[in-house]
């Protein structure tokens, strides 16, 4: 049997895809003890675009992040080096988060291109998935897994901040509601 430690992540970007945005922004956290975090500020590659969304959140500003931010590949070891801190020896660290898809997608490249490896593999977990999966009697299109409905189900009294970090903890305390005993909607 293989042993996993779930690993929330989330990432703010600076756009859609990682071939035309940036991510600019990474967070992450133990799913069972959300206290064991870390998040980094990334610089923005130069030749990718920016979108009005990204440029509206004030704690990544491109002058913030290229002051503050760390070159793509060094955010890259040092997350790495967080996991191999945080996974124990023998475990696999799971990649967990709201919309994984998307996160996943420009972390595994982000590694890929700048560290030349994955520590997460080729999967994730998407918290959408898990959702709708444990109420597939009642949950019956992909539209019903928005957040505010998924919240409905499972109340967290944690805000989402648009920081990286706050977002990853706020993810492992969904992930944490989700797993546990089914519930009914709230209101």
């Amino acid at each position: 049997m293989t042993i996993e430690t779930w690993i929330s992540v989330d990432v703010e970007t600076s756009g859609p895809a990682p071939s035309v945005a940036s991510l600019v922004s990474i967070g992450a956290c133990l799913v069972d003890d959300p206290a064991l975090g870390k998040d980094f500020l990334v610089r923005p590659l130069p030749d990718r675009a920016w979108r009005g969304e990204a440029e509206a959140n004030p704690r990544l500003t491109r002058e913030r992040l290229q002051a503050e931010g760390l070159e793509p590949a060094d955010a890259m070891r040092r997350l790495a080096d967080w996991l191999e801190e945080v996974v124990p020896a023998g475990s696999t660290p799971v990649f967990v988060s709201f919309n994984a898809p998307f996160d996943w997608l420009f972390v595994a490249d982000h590694l890929w291109r700048h560290l030349g490896r994955n520590p997460f593999g080729i999967s994730a977990v998407d918290l959408k998935a898990l959702f709708m999966g444990k109420h597939l009697d009642t949950v019956r299109s992909w539209a019903d897994t928005r957040s505010a409905e998924v919240r409905r189900f499972y109340p967290v009294d944690l805000p989402h901040t648009h920081g990286a970090l706050d977002d990853a903890r706020e993810q492992a305390e969904l992930c944490r509601a989700i797993r546990g005993p089914r519930v009914e909607p709230r209101g």
